[in-house]
């Protein structure tokens, strides 16, 4: 069974894992990790396009960028 996106109310099948560093100020959006963690947030594909970050942080996206030319499933 697919880990769904951790958002309230979001049903959506999760597609990125979202780590962050409270000392670092820091937030890294990876691809779905293979399990999950307590540590961490797994969000559906909406939710991590549109994530940001308080003021002062840095996001870093480090999920792989769709081919060019290709449309993306919805």
């Amino acid at each position: 069974m697919p880990r769904a996106c951790a958002r309230p109310g979001c049903r959506e099948p999760a597609a990125a894992t979202l780590t962050y560093d409270y000392q670092a100020r820091t937030g890294w959006l990876d691809a779905l990790a293979g399990d999950a963690h307590p540590m961490s947030y797994d969000l559906c594909d909406d939710h991590a396009g549109a994530l940001t970050v308080p003021r002062g942080w840095h996001l870093e996206d480090r999920r792989e960028a769709p081919a060019r030319g290709r449309a993306l499933a919805r």
